[in-house]
């Protein structure tokens, strides 16, 4: 019996794209989220990473995608079409940022050369990085939804952008990991253990130290500097709200023999908060239609992606019929 076989995703787990689009005329202030500079900083080092970061995870998914199971072949289609949205939302939150003064010039050539280095390996070592990023985005996510405190204060727009990003990466935690077990399903589990450790040990090494040198480069353009502020973003990582430190215990079931994304079934924070964006739920789409809407995307600049919004009815670079009218403007109604 194989290891994907026994894999504990959810039978009726259900991963659904939602077409979002958000703050497509909204202004963004540099200290959006409560007035804070810290957590404004935090959030936007993190999304500067989205853009060339889930692209990178949609390509290792799909080169390891041949002869997998139907169910995971679904999974594999909804999980690019999710992540596929995400990097043109958070396309659109960098420009709001960069519209608001901030350079990112720097925390982007950090994104790239990270990536960059990551495609130069083996197809087989960019899938284990994207299971411990993956990891990494499913972990903070659950923290994110779990403290009502989290986006208190926050311009709108933005706290529902990232409420809703965090529910889809929840969803689709466990479809790159399954991904990993049927490329790998002739190894060892001693080998397999040993080298998704390794990725997570590296992975960690470079995260959060270039979140926190992000964070400073953001703070220092607001004229805050020195080690006070070093220590403000320390107490945000490991104090209050604390995501580095509320994040350890589930990073380090990474380790454990066994492991899952989906050991921990967590759905309960999706339903908490699925219905504001219900309105923007995407229909089925055929798999010969999302590798179309793919291709199509991957061809397009980033300011091209941003403004990306197909007439009714044609196939969007997010694979499918665009919203109408009324459901888009639905969707921009979510707060």
């Amino acid at each position: 019996m194989s290891s994907l076989s026994l894999s504990p995703t959810p039978k009726d787990l259900s991963i659904t794209p939602r077409d979002m689009r958000f703050g497509r005329d909204d202004r963004q202030g540099r200290w959006w989220l409560n007035g804070d500079p810290i957590a404004s900083a935090f959030h936007t080092a993190l999304s500067v990473t989205f853009p060339r970061g889930e692209a990178m995870f949609i390509e290792a998914v799909k080169a390891h995608r041949d002869g997998v199971p139907e169910k995971l072949a679904r999974e594999i289609r909804a999980f690019t079409q999710q992540e596929v949205i995400h990097s043109r939302e958070h396309v659109v939150f960098n420009k709001k940022a960069a519209e608001a003064g901030y350079d990112l010039s720097e925390l982007e050539d950090d994104v790239n050369q990270v990536l960059d280095l990551i495609k130069q390996r083996p197809q087989i070592v960019n899938l284990m990085a994207t299971i411990a990023l993956e990891h990494y985005t499913a972990m903070m996510a659950a923290v994110m939804l779990k403290d009502p405190r989290m986006y208190a204060g926050a311009e709108p727009e933005w706290a529902a952008l990232w409420k809703w990003h965090a529910i889809e990466e929840i969803e689709h935690k466990g479809v790159a990991y399954d991904t990993w077990l049927h490329a790998t399903r002739d190894w060892s589990r001693f080998r397999r253990w040993r080298a998704k450790s390794i990725m997570m040990l590296l992975v960690t090494t470079r995260f959060w130290p270039k979140r926190v040198k992000g964070m400073k480069a953001l703070l220092r353009q607001d004229g805050l500097t020195g080690w006070r502020v070093t220590a403000r973003i320390w107490w945000y990582l490991l104090g209050k709200p604390g995501v580095l430190r509320r994040s350890f215990l589930p990073w380090l079931s990474y380790f454990l023999p066994g492991f899952h994304p989906w050991n921990h079934d967590d759905r309960a924070l999706i339903k908490l908060h699925e219905s504001d964006y219900a309105d923007a739920v995407m229909p089925q789409h055929s798999s010969a239609a999302a590798e179309h809407g793919t291709r199509n995307w991957r061809r397009l600049p980033p300011d091209r992606l941003a403004k990306a919004e197909p007439p009714k009815g044609s196939l969007s670079p997010v694979f499918g019929a665009s919203p109408s009218r009324d459901q888009r403007l639905a969707a921009r109604r979510v707060r």
